[in-house]
């Protein structure tokens, strides 16, 4: 199988159809790539990113399109938005904490009188009166922790980020941990530059240190700034990886860890999991696994969310990758998951075993085996479009199968919902679903092509033609010339010409002669030329019903395989 959309040009009908890397991502998420988490957010792998075609642009030719069995690729370009259905990458503390909330009175109004310009911060920051420092630090935290242009360049530029990391290792003065460990949190849940600001200041194993801290206040704060350190991107997270920081986060999950806590921890954990170029390593993926899963039978949503995303990252790569989640037996749990009402828990499960069905044939068995079945009829029906198409491409890949799978498909009633998602879904789920269609018609039998036809399929795929996506008019016409190929092999070709004619087909397919890609008016005029240019036979006539769907159209009961 292959692992990435691989198209290659040869002659009119020799490109085959494989798995296919995931669509564009199902996401509205609030967050940009480099930007703040600034309120926990549910989802993950996908903000809405810049969509790689399901072609390369040269691709755009005469030569059948086949469907490619599609992994996810992630194109951190684009602005990412999460928040409901996508996991964010980093985020910024803005609320008050515990710690402030327990101030007295008196304490609180005197700190709130203590008004320091940032030349006064850098002065007491770097001076040796402990109680200043103190004083510095809180409002340094503080002017990061505004909601609105926090100044992270300028607390930047003043220097005093290695300073704030020496007083992460002040074991005998907490409330100075704590805060310089707040605002060093907020400076790497800024751009990369900032990330890198924090971290060439040496904080990455001053926050390992502190996850072994007593006071669970900062060993909190230490686990959030090191899930935005780790969001930054691959090179930082193996950095951290690479300061043996798995141990003590994974140390920190337990019956007794208050809900916020494991929260937090369970996000640091996905990011640890996120990103490939490279993927994290095997190893660091062996020791998270386990605790993941367990993290998955949580019932509070938002950990659910977030070990899901984990494990959506996980199987978003090779096939031993994939392997090594089905290994763990989890795929039950992800389809009961895939049910859940919640967006936020429904979205990642749906990512992950749409990831699973990415791979071989045998572990998208694994995922039919779970239930995968059962529940993508409801999903392909969802009020979201974002999980019509997701659910979708997860059929697609599923079609992409032996026709072994193809018949289970068709045996648990898919047909309907697709072909209702073909006729009036959003056009990006019915691009998804044109994909399955033409999976299922390149590797069903003839019979399972002929059952595809009797539910439906050809008007809306018809009318799709109309579409101005070109790389979708050319798969579809793909689709049909495969519908032909079954058809001359049950001899019934002239009457599936009959039935595309009085659809109105002919006149669609016509009309794509004067497109302007000159792959598409090739494509058109070759099913044109081999199967519209003889002359009518007025005797033959397909049996229709009132919506024109075809019932003469059909096979004996044998086997026919291509």
């Amino acid at each position: 199988m292959l692992s990435a959309q691989v198209l290659e040009e040869s002659v009119w009908g020799e490109v085959s159809f494989c798995k296919r890397t995931a669509p564009n991502s199902c996401c509205s998420c609030t967050t940009s790539c480099d930007g703040a988490r600034t309120m926990p957010s549910s989802s993950n792998p996908a903000a809405e990113k810049l969509h790689i075609g399901i072609f390369p642009d040269q691709y755009l030719s005469l030569h059948t399109v086949t469907a490619l069995r599609r992994q996810r690729v992630e194109v951190n370009i684009e602005l990412r938005k999460a928040k409901k259905d996508e996991q964010i990458l980093k985020r910024r503390s803005i609320s008050i904490t515990s710690m402030e909330e327990s101030l007295s009175p008196g304490q609180e109004k005197k700190n709130a009188i203590i008004q320091l310009s940032l030349e006064e911060i850098v002065e007491a920051v770097n001076g040796s009166n402990t109680e200043l420092q103190l004083q510095a630090t809180q409002a340094t935290r503080r002017m990061l922790s505004r909601q609105r242009d926090p100044p992270l360049n300028q607390i930047i530029e003043s220097g005093i980020i290695p300073r704030l990391v020496e007083f992460l290792t002040r074991a005998d003065n907490a409330p100075l941990q704590f805060e310089a460990a707040w605002a060093l949190t907020n400076i790497a849940s800024g751009t990369s530059d900032h990330t890198r600001a924090v971290v060439e200041g040496g904080a990455i194993p001053a926050f390992v240190s502190l996850l072994s801290s007593p006071h669970m206040h900062i060993s909190e704060q230490s686990v959030w700034a090191l899930g935005n350190i780790a969001g930054d991107g691959p090179l930082y997270r193996d950095a951290l990886i690479n300061c043996n920081v798995i141990p003590p986060l994974l140390a920190l999950v337990s019956p007794v860890t208050p809900v916020g806590f494991l929260r937090n921890i369970t996000w640091t954990l996905s990011n640890l999991c996120r990103n490939k170029n490279p993927y994290p390593p095997l190893d660091a993926v062996k020791k998270m696994l386990p605790v993941l899963i367990c993290l998955m039978q949580h019932e509070d949503k938002d950990i659910i969310s977030d070990s899901c995303w984990a494990v959506s990252y996980l199987t978003d790569g090779s096939n031993d990758r994939i392997q090594i989640v089905v290994d763990t037996g989890i795929l039950p749990r992800l389809v009961e998951l895939m049910a859940n009402p919640e967006l936020i828990v429904m979205t990642p499960a749906l990512r992950a075993i749409g990831n699973v069905v990415t791979g071989t044939d045998e572990q998208t068995q694994a995922a039919i085996d779970a239930g995968v079945l059962a529940v993508l009829p409801y999903l392909l029906r969802h009020a979201k479009p974002a999980i019509q198409k997701e659910a979708a491409w997860t059929l697609s890949n599923i079609a992409a199968g032996p026709c072994r799978q193809i018949q289970q498909v068709i045996t648990c009633g898919l047909l309907p919902p697709l072909v209702e998602l073909l006729d009036k879904g959003d056009f990006k789920a019915q691009k998804e679903a044109v994909w399955a269609v033409a999976n299922f018609t390149t590797g069903g039998t003839v019979e399972q092509v002929v059952e595809l036809v009797q539910s439906g399929v050809l008007k809306p795929l018809l009318d799709l033609l109309s579409a101005k996506d070109s790389k979708t008019i050319l798969v579809i016409l793909d689709t049909i010339a495969n519908l032909f190929l079954a058809a001359e092999k049950l001899g019934e070709t002239e009457r599936l010409c009959l039935l595309v004619e009085e659809l109105d087909g002919l006149e669609k397919i016509e009309a794509l002669q004067t497109h302007d890609n000159n792959m598409v008016y090739r494509a058109a005029l070759n099913i044109i030329e081999k199967y519209f240019a003889g002359e009518e036979n007025s005797d033959l006539q397909p049996g229709t019903d009132q919506d024109g769907q075809l019932y003469d159209f059909s096979v004996e009961k044998q086997d026919f395989n291509f």
